[in-house]
C-alpha cells in the first residue's frame, strides 16, 4: 500500500511541475513512460537511447543525465520521463501528464501503457506519435486491429510471446503430463491473450488446461490451491504484471504441492519461478522501436504507413535451487535448452550488455531503413488483413 501511495504522490508531482520543458523551444518532445522498471524493460530503455545517440540525437552528456532518468532539454531533442509504479490509476495520470506537457512522441513500454497511450490519442484532433514496445498483446488490447490496420499515429513492435513453444516444453519436462493450471485477470489483456495462448496450445498437445479467476494479489492463493486441489501437474502464466507481481506467493505454494511454475519471461527464474521461459530479446526491442523513431526525426519515413512490427524469440533459464526445494529434477532435455540456469544461488546467465553493431551513421541509416522499407503496408497487405478480420467474425 505504500509503494502504490508513493507512485500515486510522484504522479500527482509530476502534474504539478512546470511544462516549460516541452515548450520553451521547438525540439520535440520525447516522452518514455513505463509500466514499471523491470531488469528487462531496462534493456528496451537502453536500445531507444542508444539509438538517439547513435543518430546524434543526444551527446554524450545528455545521455549521462538519461541515464540517470533525469528530463531533459537537449540540444536537438527533449526527453521526458514517466513511471507507472505498476499500477494503472498512476500511469494514466503518467501519460496525461505527458500529454499536458505537450510531448510530439510517446513511447510506451509495456501493454498496459500502451493501451492507456492509445486510448487517450485516439479522437484527439492532432495526436502525438504514439511508438510502443515490450508489448505482447497489442490487437486484444485494442491498440489495433491488425499489424496493419491501425490508427495512422500509431506504430511500435510487438513482443511476441512464443506460447506453442513454451507449452510444449511441458511435455519435454514430463512427457506423460495431461492436466494444467493457469490464471486469468479479465482487467489485464496480456492476461486473456495468455489464457487464449495456453489454452489452445495446451489443448493441441491433448492437456487439459483448467483456469482460476483473479483480480488483485489477495485472489491469487486462493487461485493457487483452487487449481493444485484439481489435480494440476504444471502452472503455466501468462505475462500480466498481476501474475508477475504474484510469483513469489506462486511459487511458494507450488512448492508444497511439488509442482512446477512455467513463467513465459525469462528473469522470473530470478523470483523463483523454476521455469522461465518467453520472449528474451528486450534490447532489440528497443533499438527496433528506436529504428521508428529516428528515422521520423530525420523525416524518412510516414510513421502512418508502418506496420506493427513482431518479432518472436524464445529464451530459457531454469531454477534449480527452487526446483530442488519443490522435489523434482529438470528432464535433460529441458535442460540442454536452458540458456542459462540458476544453482546455488548463483545464475550462469551472461552479464555482457548488449550493444549495436559498429558501423558508420551512413551504414547504419541504410541498414535501418532497410528494415523499416520491410515494415511497409501495402493496400494489397490492408485488403487481406481486413479480409482475415472480417471472416473471424
Amino acid at each position: 500500500m505504500f509503494r502504490k501511495t508513493l507512485a500515486i504522490l510522484i504522479a500527482l508531482a509530476l502534474l504539478a511541475t512546470p511544462a516549460a520543458l516541452a515548450q520553451d523551444d521547438d525540439n520535440p518532445t520525447i516522452a518514455i513512460l513505463r509500466f514499471g522498471r523491470t531488469a528487462l524493460n531496462e534493456l528496451t530503455r537502453i536500445g531507444i537511447l542508444d539509438m538517439l545517440q547513435a543518430y546524434q540525437f543526444i551527446n554524450a552528456d545528455e545521455r549521462a543525465l538519461l541515464n540517470d532518468e533525469q528530463d531533459m532539454e537537449g540540444e536537438r531533442v527533449n526527453v521526458i520521463w514517466g513511471d507507472g509504479g505498476m499500477d494503472l490509476p498512476t500511469a494514466n495520470l503518467m501519460v496525461e501528464d505527458a500529454l499536458d506537457r505537450g510531448a510530439d512522441i510517446l513511447m510506451p513500454l509495456m501493454t498496459p501503457v500502451a493501451q492507456i497511450a492509445a486510448n487517450l490519442t485516439f479522437d484527439l484532433e492532432h495526436p502525438p506519435l504514439v511508438l510502443f514496445s515490450v508489448v505482447s498483446a497489442p490487437y486484444t488490447a485494442g491498440i489495433a486491429d491488425a499489424p496493419c490496420l491501425k490508427p495512422p499515429h500509431i506504430a511500435g513492435t510487438q513482443a511476441q510471446v512464443p506460447f506453442d513453444q513454451i507449452v510444449s516444453l511441458l511435455r519435454l519436462q514430463q512427457p506423460d503430463m495431461s492436466q494444467v493450471g493457469t490464471m486469468v485477470n479479465a482487467a489485464e489483456p496480456n492476461s486473456v491473450y495468455g489464457l487464449e495462448q495456453i489454452s489452445k496450445h495446451g489443448e493441441a498437445l491433448g492437456l487439459t488446461v483448467e483456469a482460476a479467476p483473479i483480480a488483485n494479489l489477495s485472489d491469487v492463493p486462493i487461485a493457487a490451491e483452487t487449481l493444485m486441489d484439481k489435480g494440476i501437474e504444471a502452472i503455466v502464466l501468462s505475462t500480466s504484471s498481476l501474475e508477475v507481481s504474484a510469483m513469489p506467493t506462486i511459487v511458494e505454494l507450488a512448492v508444497e504441492y511439488g509442482i512446477p511454475v512455467f513463467s513465459p519471461a525469462t528473469g522470473q527464474a530470478h523470483r523463483g519461478a523454476h521455469v522461465g521461459a518467453g520472449f528474451n530479446d528486450f534490447y532489440r526491442e528497443g533499438v527496433v522501436v528506436g529504428r521508428m523513431l529516428t528515422a521520423h526525426l530525420e523525416g524518412s519515413i510516414d510513421i502512418s504507413s508502418l506496420a506493427i512490427n513482431a518479432q518472436p524469440s524464445l529464451g530459457v533459464a531454469l531454477n534449480l535451487d527452487s526446483a530442488a526445494e519443490a522435489g523434482f529434477s529438470f528432464s535433460e532435455e529441458l535442460l540442454a535448452m536452458a540458456d542459462y540456469v540458476i544453482e546455488n544461488g548463483q545464475s550462469t546467465q551472461s552479464r555482457t550488455r548488449p550493444s549495436l553493431p559498429e558501423m558508420t551513421l551512413d551504414e547504419r541509416r541504410a541498414a535501418d531503413l532497410e528494415f523499416l522499407a520491410g515494415l511497409e503496408c501495402t493496400d494489397e497487405m490492408i485488403a487481406e488483413q481486413q479480409a482475415a478480420l472480417d471472416a473471424a467474425k
